[in-house]
């Protein structure tokens, strides 16, 4: 910063060009394209769906509305948008609205030049510092969005007739930057004719002053689809002012459920527990959980199944292994299948389920839970491997007792009883040899051969008793 330009005359000497937002955008998104990087760090599963149709509003210069349920990382991608702009940006030392140093709009700093030519002092702005964001609520009024009179500077002394009596917005505030509206339909909609200026004329008119702020913005707003939410809609004007209406989706198949999962759940450990190991089939089961729950007639899909779902299933998996761990005294942890009881706490508030009886919505969440564990064992374990298993208990009368309250040590002797469960166990383990994830592995293919009708079980409260089906 210390060999930035600090004056007008400097800026003017170091070549420096202004020019609009979008351009600035445009400029940087090209480079971005032309190196083959990706516009956004985080964002998964858009890169043949939403991303091309985000590059082409991008290098027409459109504003852009993002249309979908919720959970689809539509506010993430329009505060990564930042990163599209110029690291560092000059204005009119003091300005509120980051007026350009070669074109000042507000009153201020058009003085401050006219005063001061050449030497008129120089800020610089991280860009960082030129987004802008308003969650639309029905309260939310013209003068937040575009300005108002500010009664502390008229006490002061000032005439109302004085321009530097008004008090900017938070669009005036983010001239020269990205301003973002999540959730635009909340917008109440005479507060939604305010911004009808601002998308075509890129203006701004306040209150009755004879002044017209020429604005320098790159609008973005983010909605849910109007049969979701019945709060408001966008006035067909406002709508069509938006250069690109760009539609976003959940992930299309529980592998990308999954992978987002680990990116976004936040890993536990505590004290000597080095952390909580998911194993790689139980995480495959809470992403496909929520591709059961988007396909299910039970829930209510214009509501959505957000992937918040499967991040916070994910981590309450965690936790009740943890837990349980803790309690059982054990530092290698590893979840198991008794520890998806604890996704009904974390599941049944993110999404709608429409039961025609009342108190049937536990049976359904029990159903969907079941149904991915059922169709992860199918996808994970070899046919081959389970029919010495079910013969084991038929023709030896076995029962197999499993549940919260036995250890890691006590279901891999499980190993032992039954040998035929080696190889499937050693499959699912994938090398690991710990007790912990041994013990898991097991638990999972005797609730996998139950759940394919092969062998019976007894539930009583946290415990589970295996028995043939003879």
């Amino acid at each position: 910063m210390a060999e930035r330009a600090a004056t007008l005359a400097e800026l003017r000497a170091s070549g420096w060009v202004s020019r609009p937002v979008k351009e600035e955008i445009r400029a940087n998104a090209v480079a971005k394209i032309r190196s083959g990087a990706s516009l956004f760090d985080g964002v998964l599963g858009y890169e043949h769906t939403v991303m091309p149709q985000l590059e082409n509003a991008l290098l027409a210069g459109h504003d852009v509305i993002f249309l979908g349920e919720r959970g689809q990382a539509k506010t993430r991608m329009i505060r990564s948008l930042t990163g599209l702009l110029d690291e560092w940006m000059p204005i009119i030392a003091g300005s509120e609205i980051n007026d350009d140093p070669y074109e000042p709009v507000s009153k201020h700093a058009r003085e401050l030049v006219d005063e001061m030519g050449d030497e008129a002092p120089i800020d610089w702005v991280h860009r960082d510092h030129r987004f802008g964001e308003k969650l639309a609520t029905p309260d939310t009024s013209i003068a937040d969005l575009i300005g108002e009179v500010d009664p502390i500077k008229v006490a002061e002394g000032r005439y109302l007739s004085d321009e530097l009596t008004l008090h900017y917005g938070l669009v005036p505030r983010t001239n020269r930057g990205v301003f973002a509206i999540n959730e635009l339909p909340d917008l109440a909609e005479r507060i939604q004719v305010g911004l009808l200026n601002v998308l075509e004329e890129r203006d701004v008119q306040i209150r009755g002053y004879k002044i017209r702020l020429p604005l320098d913005v790159m609008l973005v707003a983010s909605a849910n689809p109007e049969d979701y939410t019945n709060r408001g809609r966008i006035i067909t004007p406002l709508k069509d002012r938006f250069g690109s209406q760009i539609r976003t989706h959940y992930p299309l198949d529980a592998e990308l459920e999954y992978e987002i999962m680990q990116q976004e759940a936040r890993p536990l450990s505590v004290g000597e527990t080095a952390g909580v190991a998911v194993p790689e089939y139980l995480g495959e089961v809470v992403a496909t959980f929520s591709q059961l729950a988007r396909a299910s007639s039970h829930v209510n899909q214009r509501s959505g199944v957000s992937v918040r779902l499967s991040v916070s299933n994910y981590e309450a998996l965690a936790a009740n292994a943890l837990r349980r761990g803790l309690r059982a005294g054990e530092h290698a942890i590893v979840a198991r299948v008794d520890d998806l009881d604890a996704l009904a706490a974390s599941s049944i508030g993110k999404i709608e389920i429409e039961a025609l009886e009342d108190g049937r919505e536990g049976a359904i969440f029990d159903n969907l839970v079941k149904g991915a564990v059922l169709t992860v064992f199918k996808e994970r374990v070899d046919p081959s491997f389970t029919t010495p298993i079910v013969d084991a208990f038929e023709e030896d009368g076995l029962v197999v007792h499993t549940g919260e309250d036995l250890t890691s040590a006590e279901l891999a002797n499980l190993v032992q009883q039954i040998p035929a469960l080696a190889a499937p166990v050693a499959a699912l383990a994938g090398g690991e040899e710990s007790e912990a994830a041994v013990a898991a592995a097991a638990e999972f293919v005797l609730e996998g051969l139950h759940l394919s009708k092969r062998l019976n079980k007894d539930e009583s409260g946290a415990s589970a008793t295996y028995r043939g089906r003879l």
